[in-house]
């Protein structure tokens, strides 16, 4: 999982997002996973602007490109060579951005919920975001007390994910990721914090 600076939208600043997921040689032998997420998102508005996936799970193969029309409450996407366009509920994320927006809440305190709209393989969901606590965590900057929060998945998402994901972030201003866990369709994947730039959370 990374984070870099997207490609200018009207001349206004852009995020990339970008997800890669690839099974070793062991997993390959009876469920290869080669795939790849790219999510462009307005730095300004927070909203996302472009999706493509490269799906390839097992004997599922997939490519989508998606465009989002948020003045018009419209999301137009082509999968596999076929477009389709679909109503687009306001302030609606992709099934990648979603994860990146939830940092940017105003509030997130424990024992609460907050809800976004996210669209998602021509679907649109209401997803739950949980604020479940406080919890000491190991950084690369020492241990960081960091909130701990759980998005409850309707649908399987782009992490391959069987079900919710459960993500740590540093409990300040920038709230910065530091651990992620989710069940996948062949045992559980976990993403840990690597590498980042900036200053040291709370400073």
């Amino acid at each position: 999982m990374e984070v870099g600076e997207g490609p200018p939208i009207e001349g206004r600043p852009a995020y990339r997002f970008v997800t890669s997921a690839k099974t070793n040689s062991f997993v390959s032998a009876f469920y290869p996973v080669d795939s790849r997420v790219e999510s462009i998102m307005d730095a300004n508005a927070l909203l996302p602007q472009r999706l493509l996936f490269r799906r390839r799970e097992g004997k599922r193969k997939n490519d989508f490109d998606v465009t989002f029309n948020h003045a018009d409450h419209k999301v137009n996407s082509i999968k596999d060579g076929v477009a389709e366009t679909f109503p687009l509920p306001e302030g609606a994320q992709d099934g990648l951005s979603c994860l990146y927006y939830l940092r940017s809440l105003p509030t997130m305190v424990p024992g609460t919920s907050v809800f976004m709209n996210v669209h998602h393989d021509r679907k649109n969901y209401r997803v739950e975001i949980r604020v479940e606590g406080l919890e000491k965590m190991k950084s690369p900057w020492g241990e960081v007390e960091t909130l701990r929060i759980l998005a409850v998945m309707p649908f399987q998402g782009i992490f391959l994910n069987e079900g919710n994901i459960r993500i740590w972030v540093t409990n300040d201003a920038r709230r910065i990721p530091v651990l992620m866990r989710a069940k996948v369709v062949v045992g559980a994947v976990t993403a840990t914090l690597a590498q980042g730039t900036g200053t040291t959370p709370g400073r």
